[in-house]
Parts: C-alpha cells; sequence; structure tokens
C-alpha cells in the first residue's frame, strides 16, 4: 500500500501532474503571468516559427491521405460525386485535430521537455527561484498563455491545408469529382458548429501537451539522462492524451448527432 501512495508510483505521479496544472493555469488566472508579457509574446514567436510549417505538412499529409480514399471508395460503390464529404467530415472533425495535436506533441511539448530540463539538471530554475522569480510562472505560465494566443490561427491555417490537399488529390490528381461537385457536397455536409467543435477539440489538445511538456521538463533529474527520458515519458503521455481528447471529443460532439443531410 505504501508503494501505491509513492512519489514515483504511477498513481501519485499523475496526482502530482494535476497539482502542477493546476498551479499553472491558476497562474494565468489569477493574473500573476502578465508580469512577463514579453515572454509570452516571445514564446508565441517561437511556437510559430518554430513549428507552423511542421504542423501544416502533416496535416497536408492527411489531408491528401483522406481524399485519396474517400474518392476511391466512393467511386468503388459509384457515388463519386459524394468525394466532398470524405473531406468536409474525416479532415475537420477527426483527421486535422489528431494531426495537430501529434504533432504539438511530438514538436512543441517534447520541445519544451528538452529546455526546461536543461535548465533544471544546470540548477538554472533553482537560480531564478532564488532571485525571487517565480520559476514555474515564467516557465510554464508563459509558454501555455502563448500558446493559447495564436493556436486558433495555427489551427485555422492546419483545417485549411487539410481541405486544399483533399480537394487537390480528389479534383486534380486522381479526377473522380468535378470541382463544383466535389465543392458542393463538401459545404453541405459542414456546418459552423463543426469548426467549433473541432477547435474546441484542438485548443484542449494543445493545452494537454504544453502542460505536459512544461511538468516533465520542470521535475527533470538525473542529468541528461534524466531529460531524455522524461522527454520519452512526455511522448507517451501526449499521444495518450491526445488519442482520448480526440476519442472524447467526437463522442460529445456528434456522437449522438452526427448532423448529416441524409434522409429526413
Amino acid at each position: 500500500m505504501r508503494e501505491l501512495w509513492s512519489r514515483d508510483s504511477p498513481l501519485a505521479s499523475f496526482g502530482w501532474m494535476l497539482k502542477f496544472f493546476w498551479r499553472t493555469i491558476t497562474g494565468i488566472a489569477s493574473g500573476r503571468v502578465f508580469r512577463f508579457t514579453g515572454e509570452v509574446l516571445r514564446q508565441s514567436g517561437v511556437l510559430v516559427s518554430g513549428s507552423l510549417l511542421v504542423i501544416l505538412g502533416l496535416c497536408v499529409a492527411l489531408g491528401l491521405e483522406t481524399g485519396i480514399e474517400g474518392a476511391y471508395a466512393a467511386r468503388s460503390v459509384g457515388a463519386a460525386p459524394v468525394t466532398g464529404a470524405a473531406a468536409a467530415l474525416g479532415d475537420l472533425r477527426e483527421a486535422a485535430p489528431l494531426a495537430f495535436g501529434i504533432m504539438m506533441g511530438a514538436k512543441v511539448s517534447t520541445g519544451y521537455v528538452a529546455e526546461i530540463g536543461a535548465m533544471r539538471i544546470s540548477e538554472e530554475i533553482d537560480a531564478l527561484d532564488v532571485m525571487g522569480f517565480d520559476s514555474l510562472v515564467w516557465l510554464a505560465c508563459t509558454r501555455l498563455l502563448g500558446m493559447w494566443l495564436v493556436i486558433p490561427f495555427v489551427f485555422a491555417l492546419s483545417i485549411a491545408s487539410a481541405f486544399l490537399a483533399s480537394y487537390y488529390s480528389a479534383v486534380i490528381q486522381l479526377g473522380v469529382v468535378s470541382a463544383g461537385g466535389f465543392l458542393k457536397i463538401f459545404w453541405e455536409f459542414q456546418t459552423p458548429s463543426d469548426y467549433l467543435y473541432a477547435g474546441i477539440k484542438a485548443m484542449a489538445m494543445a493545452t494537454w501537451v504544453v502542460l505536459v511538456g512544461c511538468y516533465y521538463g520542470y521535475n527533470a533529474s538525473g542529468g541528461p539522462v534524466g531529460v531524455g527520458r522524461a522527454t520519452a515519458q512526455a511522448m507517451a503521455a501526449n499521444i495518450l492524451g491526445v488519442i482520448a481528447i480526440s476519442m472524447l471529443g467526437t463522442a460529445l460532439f456528434w456522437g449522438a448527432n452526427p448532423g448529416l443531410p441524409i434522409g429526413g
């Protein structure tokens, strides 16, 4: 029983993680993070300049795959004109948010682990605390708020890139449907609320991966090997969390009422 509640046990580790998440979010809600507005803006710029193209690249790849699979599946049953529905449903509800979350975890979150973890093992975080800085606000809250400022725009570009990729593969590359036919079905199979729900999923995924990256970096120990171990642990937590958020969001927003323009 004692081993179950030790700090190194999975249950206790999850509790410490939730406590770190709460302290980070309350650090933003209380306004303490606004003492470091310049750092918040810098973190926003670093995220955009260092990760935007990578995120868009994966969304383009999955958009191409969605368009190709949707085109062949629709043509195999003699319904090539409904190819646009695969892009409207697959890209917006699943492919783009999932690609966005996984790439945020692989690129952004692990980068935070390495950066903050290096500061931890070199005692830079301890130095911040000694000088009177709130190291958690400086390192975690600024990154989370900086992400919140730019991620809605990054996700909008991700959705657009996936849509364009699906259009290219179905209309231009394979030619199974005309441009007008593709776009007619494409717009019929989505509503403004779908964009809102997809955005909520993306924000939840991005919040999770940033918090996970900051947590594992802030609590890294054991030298460079420990930072590497923390990076691997963060990536595992990111994958599980992103997939869980994706499944939960789909079930919550579209599970009982997919909202498809079929039947009466």
